[in-house]
């Protein structure tokens, strides 16, 4: 008899994730009740699955564990970047570096070139590295967005324990999600009660 698979939990995106993958990247790697862990990036397969919701990459990019390892290398740095911001401390160099040289992995913007049949037009290109080293130019250039823009006073850290994400504070909300929020207020009303039995 074979055990059956494990069913991963279902991870939401977080407050602001939607509208900046860079977020959706940091919080990919997602720390569970209990201390375990889950990681939509630890295989080729899970990250070009990712990669393709997040229309970096096509279905059939053929990613190896080398690309893989890339894009978690690249989201710890942005991570580092944004609890650097978070808690009001200078990022590292190394850092800032790493996140810079995917800046400049692919244009940023289209070039203008001209075509006979076109004329004056405008054309994104690629490098010989392709689809990889633009989805990391994109998500680095997302990340210098989101920390240099007018949302980077509302990153935040999720307020719930054990979990490890990152979010855009909305009003007072500072959960990643409902179950985080139910979570936290539970673990209030608890330390609550638990103050009051103690001071009778």
């Amino acid at each position: 008899m074979t055990a059956s698979p494990i069913a991963q939990p279902e991870v939401l995106p977080a407050p602001g994730a939607e509208r900046y993958p860079a977020l959706d990247l940091v919080n990919s790697v997602v720390t569970l009740p209990g201390g375990r862990s889950l990681d939509l990036l630890a295989t080729p397969s899970g990250t070009e699955q990712w990669l393709t919701a997040h229309g970096l990459a096509s279905t059939s990019a053929g990613l190896q564990e080398g690309d893989a390892e890339r894009i978690r290398a690249l989201r710890a740095h942005i991570r580092s970047v944004i609890v650097s911001k978070v808690h009001g401390h200078p990022a590292s160099e190394a850092d800032l570096q790493a996140v810079n040289d995917a800046l400049t992995r692919a244009p940023a913007a289209p070039l203008l070139r001209w075509d006979p049949a076109l004329g004056l037009h405008r054309k994104a290109v690629r490098r010989d590295s392709g689809i990889l080293d633009h989805a990391l130019a994109r998500l680095a250039a997302d990340a210098a967005d989101l920390l240099t823009g007018p949302d980077a006073e509302r990153l935040t850290a999720c307020d719930s324990a054990p979990c490890s994400r990152y979010l855009l504070r909305h009003g007072r909300r500072h959960w990643c999600s409902t179950r985080c929020g139910d979570r936290a207020r539970a673990a209030r009303a608890y330390a609550r009660r638990s103050r009051s039995a103690t001071a009778d």
